[in-house]
């Protein structure tokens, strides 16, 4: 797999042509002439969530987590220069020379730390546009001693990022509990020891973007996710039976509910599916923090929202069986993982 990895030094030997094994299917390529770019997904402003506006914002998030499972967050608390700040250490990682990058190289999907490429390299044939770089990152102190030493501030920059967008999260997991007539922390208790990972995601340039994508149509399996992009477009959301380009807003960050939020709602919020493509003239960075259940922890409908109209419609399970299954599956689309969980199901 060593070889399969440096996409990014493929791609930075201006290849013509994309390799054989990341194109793929006919009736599975990005067509780019059906996306709609008119569109655009909600945007919150949180400024004053913990004012007389509460009750107003509490009430866009719910909407957006419903009609919509993304949304865009501004005055979220997270300083611009921190959010730059992060942006650089990933380039900066990509940057590095092979033999430093290739230490954190693995496709243990286990590791607390790992280097790798398109999304699952032991059950994929087809590959994708992408390298990243995944860590955990909570409890910060437990973990950030595994993190790369260089660039030299890349553990000050990406620690201090990561203690921000957490604490984004927990207000956000606040105020979306309220949305759902929860009490506010019940997400909170509901994730028993709060899981966070960090992947650092870098889709060269593509001199045939029509033939691959980033990453296919998927959902998250977590709970929560905030990602991070550049300027540089490439998110698309499936809405309405075709899909949607996500276009980039300066200090803002995109929000979009995982799948255990819509196993813990009752199916009341849904986990969108949702892509990467690339293109053929500019590098694409993105940083994305999922935010997830402890492996341990129990996950299945409020029992608040369940009633004679609303059965349970998952049955509890384990946050580490449902992962497994994610990874071990891929991003496969042809059926919902959250399927496999249905009450109805044994």
């Amino acid at each position: 797999m060593a070889t399969k990895l440096l996409l990014t030094d493929v791609a930075a030997s201006c290849v013509k042509q994309i390799p054989s094994n990341y194109i793929r299917p006919i009736s599975d390529r990005p067509n780019f002439s059906e996306v709609e770019r008119s569109g655009s997904i909600p945007l919150v402003d949180l400024e004053g969530l913990h004012s007389h506006r509460r009750s107003e914002i509490i009430m866009q998030i719910g909407q957006a987590c419903q009609d919509y499972g993304f949304f865009l967050v501004r005055n979220h608390g997270v300083p611009e220069k921190m959010m730059n700040n992060a942006l650089l250490m990933a380039k900066e990682f990509f940057k590095l020379p092979e033999n430093e990058r290739m230490k954190y190289y693995s496709d243990d999907h286990r590791r607390s730390i790992r280097l790798s490429t398109t999304f699952n390299v032991k059950t994929e044939k087809v590959y994708i546009w992408r390298d990243f770089l995944r860590f955990h990152s909570n409890p910060l102190e437990d973990y950030v001693h595994e993190w790369p030493p260089n660039p030299p501030s890349f553990r000050k920059d990406v620690g201090e990022y990561c203690t921000g967008v957490r604490a984004l999260v927990l207000r956000l997991l606040e105020a979306i509990s309220e949305s759902l007539g929860l009490e506010k922390d019940y997400i909170n208790k509901a994730l028993g020891k709060h899981g966070q990972h960090v992947s650092m995601n870098y889709y060269p340039p593509c001199p045939q973007p029509e033939l691959t994508f980033g990453v296919p149509g998927h959902t998250d399996p977590t709970m929560i996710t905030v990602l991070l992009p550049n300027e540089v477009p490439g998110l698309q959301v499936f809405k309405n039976g075709k899909w949607m380009a996500v276009n980039s807003v300066p200090n803002t960050f995109v929000i979009n509910i995982g799948d255990q939020m819509q196993v813990l709602s009752n199916d009341r919020y849904k986990s969108v599916l949702h892509r990467a493509v690339v293109n053929c003239d500019k590098e694409r960075i993105s940083i994305a923090t999922f935010y997830y259940p402890s492996l341990d922890a129990t996950m299945g409908p409020a029992k608040e929202l369940i009633d004679d109209d609303n059965p349970a419609a998952y049955r509890n399970h384990s946050f580490s069986e449902f992962y497994e299954k994610f990874w071990n599956r891929g991003l496969a689309t042809e059926c919902c993982l959250l399927d496999l969980f249905k009450s109805s199901v044994v």
